[in-house]
């Protein structure tokens, strides 16, 4: 490596590794890098059926070894946090997808504890009483278990195992599970892929391939991998097996259609799924969804409807209401063309057959969606962003009506548990990570003195001093106010100037939120400010906010982040003569654009960023909402429109020191878009190193990397 090489990479990375160094009297220190990677974190609650007990899992980084290890612990919702109890003890193994019994006096869970040599990830299923003690296996099934489902009567649990693509269903009784042999509950030559139960137990739903590609696969196992694009794959359908006879029966026949997901009504009755064109250029793409609809089957006759015949519009899947009187889906305020205006509710009785919609929501100025209804069915939640906090919203059905339901500042996620109805409340704020809490009723969730604490994420916080962070609002050229989250210098001193690194957010439509930012606090911690803004483009301030950068992608949202510095610099915050920006995906398009557009930062870090919007445009899993993006012409109709919006049109104005860096087989802002901008920099005789990471994934799928 050469002294220059050295050079850039200290300049542009190593604020990221700084360890402070402390005097013995310091009770507390900044975080660094390390600390940020080896943050434990809590998942996957599992309330027990009483609602008395919380099931969750706890990863434990190596940052050292690039391995996470996971265990599961289990809380009471009465007691709380003191009364945390470690269920399993694997020091090198992990313990996965808790699931209570129907009856809470025992649960079950996936492991790896038993893996054969040469299948260190293959997992069995083990069951433990709900007071502890040893964990029993009930599984050993050969290719290892994939997924699992206790019926709603809690006398049977399946699950399924085998090969990839000729995955078979099994069950077990659970009055013998110990003991049972599985009986296995299917034979398909093609394998069972999503499968769930009926409610009412006599079912079993799922989805498989129609056919078997017998070609495809001897081919593969000859090892002939030549990737054929978007190649032509079996269709799949929706299938029931009949429990007690264990007879099968396909349910949709509908040859132009790929059946990709469904829902099951409360009551067993009705059936909803997602059918994708069948077309192999519609289909097993990051944009199938803008060419689905939705579908509702009559259990008892088989007859099917078709709810939605959207051109270029993508749908939630179909949601029952509790008494399975009423069906609701989510999708766009515009149905008849491809748009970014923000989701509404559409809703319908489901017996009414061609019946109309009834629209709802139109009152809130951001996306409506459907998490979970209320046991009356009169109200729907959902959780929706707020300018920066994220919060429960509910939406009144009869009054079409949506109120906030919680306004704590903060990042707030409220999901009630599919079978018990139990509330679980995942909360984070700017000095507290992912922290899980439970409260008896919806009623409570407002309430925050009705929380009751279930994990105590803080507990790894307490070593550490960490910047203030707020939500501030500035204008921007256009007289337009707009919003961010700033973070100030662990130990800041007012009156006192300090460098400043501009992270800037991808998407583009999502936001920052007042929620735990690891990469804030190592630079507080080395002693930067942080300026995160919501430039427009960005979610939870309105849908005109959002789509403001229509037709001309980066200019308001650049002079939005580059107001932003001007009044921290104006504020006597930012030292002008110090400051760096970065981002990845969008962010790292509008760091590729601010690097072709200003000389002010001392250095850029782009990640996975456009240089091209022409060549990325075939590069790219995504091309819809880029083209919408850019003025909703092809590039081939208008190649003007594409190349007036890449900053490689205007890389000769480029001066800044740029570190680029992107995941090698990054499917949605390719490599050749990093190849393209460090080429024309090295060219140019700007300073800059390109960093290939491994693997196939928008972002490193690797801890050691992340």
């Amino acid at each position: 490596m050469t002294r220059a090489t050295r050079h850039l990479l200290q300049t542009l990375s190593v604020v990221a590794c700084v360890v402070p160094v402390l005097t013995a009297q310091s009770p507390t220190r900044p975080m660094n890098f390390l600390d940020v990677q080896n943050m434990k974190t809590v998942g996957a609650p599992a309330p027990s059926p009483d609602g008395q007990w919380v099931l969750y899992t706890l990863s434990t980084p190596d940052w050292n070894e690039a391995r996470r290890q996971t265990d599961i612990y289990a809380v009471s919702t009465i007691g709380g946090i003191a009364s945390t109890k470690q269920m399993t003890y694997t020091k090198d193994k992990n313990e996965t997808q808790p699931r209570w019994s129907r009856d809470g006096s025992f649960f079950v869970f996936l492991s790896n504890r038993e893996a054969p040599p040469g299948a260190a990830e293959q997992s069995q299923l083990y069951m433990m009483r709900s007071d502890g003690g040893e964990a029993r296996k009930i599984t050993d099934a050969k290719e290892g278990v994939s997924t699992f489902a206790f019926d709603k009567s809690g006398q049977w649990l399946a699950y399924r195992s085998g090969k990839v693509d000729e995955e078979q269903l099994y069950v077990l009784k659970i009055a013998s599970v110990e003991s049972m042999t599985p009986v296995q509950l299917t034979r398909h030559s093609t394998g069972v892929g999503l499968w769930r139960w009926a409610p009412d137990g006599n079912r079993i739903y799922f989805v498989t391939a129609d056919t078997v590609d017998t070609d495809e696969k001897l081919r593969m196992e000859k090892r002939f991998n030549v990737a054929v694009s978007n190649m032509e794959t079996p269709r799949s359908s929706l299938w029931a097996l009949e429990f007690d006879s264990k007879q099968t029966r396909r349910l949709t026949r509908d040859s132009s259609l790929v059946v990709t997901n469904f829902s099951i009504s409360d009551d067993s009755k009705w059936v909803g799924f997602t059918g994708t064109s069948a077309d192999r250029y519609q289909r097993n793409i990051t944009e199938q969804g803008i060419h689905a609809d939705q579908y509702v089957l009559d259990a008892a006759t088989g007859n099917i409807e078709r709810l939605t015949n959207n051109k270029e519009n993508s749908e939630s899947m179909v949601s029952f209401s509790p008494d399975s009187r009423w069906l609701a889906f989510s999708a766009s305020d515009d149905l008849t063309r491809y748009n970014m205006k923000n989701n509404r509710v559409y809703l319908r009785r489901v017996d009414d057959r061609g019946g109309q919609w009834k629209k709802l929501g139109q009152s809130h100025d951001g996306d409506v969606s459907i998490n979970f209804w209320s046991a009356d069915g009169r109200t729907i939640y959902f959780g929706a962003g707020v300018k920066a906090t994220t919060a429960l919203m509910a939406l009144d059905v009869e009054r079409n009506t949506v109120l906030q339901v919680t306004t704590e500042r903060a990042s707030v996620y409220v999901s009630q548990d599919a079978d018990t109805k139990h509330i679980v409340i995942n909360y984070a704020d700017p000095q507290t990570p992912s922290t899980l809490y439970s409260v008896a009723s919806l009623e409570q969730v407002p309430m925050r003195n009705a929380w009751k604490q279930l994990t105590d994420a803080t507990s790894q916080m307490r070593g550490f001093t960490l910047g203030a962070e707020e939500e501030i609002t500035w204008k921007s050229t256009d007289g337009k106010m707009v919003g961010g989250v700033l973070t100030k210098p662990a130990g800041y001193q007012s009156g006192k100037r300090y460098p400043l690194v501009v992270q800037i957010h991808g998407g583009p439509a999502s936001a920052d939120v007042l929620g735990f930012n690891g990469s804030a606090q190592v630079y507080a911690g080395a002693g930067y400010v942080m300026l995160r803004p919501n430039y427009r483009g960005s979610t939870n301030y309105g849908e005109a906010h959002k789509t403001a950068i229509v037709g001309n992608y980066f200019q308001k949202g650049y002079e939005d982040i580059m107001t932003g510095v001007d009044k921290l610099i104006a504020d006597g915050l930012v030292d002008s003569t110090q400051m760096g920006a970065f981002g990845w995906s969008a962010g790292g398009h509008w760091s590729n654009w601010i690097l072709t557009h200003t000389n002010r930062f001392k250095a850029i870090s782009s990640g996975a960023g456009t240089s091209n919007w022409i060549s990325m445009y075939a590069q790219s899993d995504v091309q819809r909402n880029r083209q919408f993006y850019l003025g909703d012409k092809l590039p081939y109709d208008d190649f003007d429109a594409y190349w007036n919006q890449s900053p490689l049109k205007y890389i000769k104005n480029a001066k800044t020191p740029t570190m680029i860096h992107v995941v090698k087989g990054d499917p949605r802002v390719p490599s050749p878009q990093s190849e393209e901008l460090h080429m024309a920099l090295k060219r140019l005789g700007v300073p800059t190193e390109l960093l290939l990471y491994p693997g196939e994934s928008h972002g490193s799928p690797y801890a050691r990397y992340q």
